[in-house]
């Protein structure tokens, strides 16, 4: 299955749904930042939210999320658009913890911290807005986010999959919104229907889509807005890294030339190398010059 997300309304339009399924993007992240299975949990479930926040936006609007827990994973950061593109990566990617019962132990890999979402809509500044971890799982704690937050109150489920031998089996999740106004019958209907919700793994596992996922959630109260396809996408470039070596400044390039005759840049986002030899570091200089 293609990584999707799908849009909708549900209860009578009182309530706005995302839902997604993100198996690949998130198995591309494990295998590029080399994640153990806790890792690749946290920044899986991670990565799902942000590409369903980013969906939330238009034309070449863009959020970078970072979640700055004290846990032994280090803090995580991504960034997402409105196109369905989304990447990110984990301080640590090797952390394997689990609760007694075998289950990943995301929640004290995270640890406790802050959540800061920061929108760049193209107009004037970008806006950051900061609220407190509550649990480390990721789906609690930006539910509580666009509540405390955004005054939008919010249930959010993730789930990530992750196989003994350490690959990503499926991964996903929802994100549901009241809508401004919603009477109280119908929130009524919306916490009975998520408490009967199955878990979101179960779910990912029995190879439910985003519509289907939608579909348990209100049942044919629902209609579909748009669909959107997902994936794991980085805009970085040598280009990029020479503009970042520039700033620099002639004397630390003049050094690092000397003592290593070379520098080699790597992308934090897709892991990608961008070596540069002792006369592309003399090309640099050249152009501090000019400047």
């Amino acid at each position: 299955m293609n990584d999707h997300l799908v849009k909708a309304y549900a209860f009578g339009d009182n309530v706005r749904v995302y839902a997604a399924t993100t198996t690949n993007l998130v198995e591309h992240a494990r295998t590029i930042h080399d994640l153990w299975p806790t890792s690749a949990a946290a920044l899986g479930r991670f990565l799902t939210v942000s590409a369903m926040m980013g969906a939330m936006y238009t034309k070449d609007q863009e959020l970078t999320l970072r979640v700055d827990g004290d846990g032994p994973i280090r803090g995580m950061v991504a960034t997402a658009n409105a196109h369905g593109e989304v990447r990110g990566y984990v301080g640590n990617p090797h952390v394997f913890l689990q609760y007694p019962s075998g289950k990943l132990d995301v929640g004290q890999a995270v640890g406790n911290g802050q959540i800061h979402v920061t929108k760049d809509v193209k107009i004037r500044d970008t806006f950051t807005s900061t609220a407190r971890i509550q649990s480390g799982e990721i789906g609690e704690d930006f539910a509580y986010y666009f509540t405390a937050s955004e005054q939008i109150p919010s249930a959010v489920g993730v789930g990530v999959v992750v196989t003994p031998d350490n690959r990503v089996a499926t991964a996903g999740g929802f994100i549901l919104q009241r809508m401004p106004g919603c009477p109280d019958d119908i929130i009524d209907t919306i916490e009975a229907a998520l408490k009967a919700l199955p878990p979101v793994s179960d779910m990912l596992k029995d190879g439910l889509a985003p519509e289907t996922i939608i579909k348990q959630l209100a049942g044919d109260d629902h209609r579909v807005l748009a669909s959107m396809d997902l994936a794991y996408a980085c805009d970085c470039s040598r280009e990029k890294f020479e503009r970042g070596l520039l700033t620099l400044g002639k004397k630390e390039l003049t050094s690092l030339r000397d003592e290593d005759g070379k520098i080699d840049t790597v992308c934090h986002f897709c892991a990608t190398v961008y070596p540069f030899d002792k006369a592309a570091i003399n090309r640099l200089i050249d152009e501090t010059d000019k400047a």
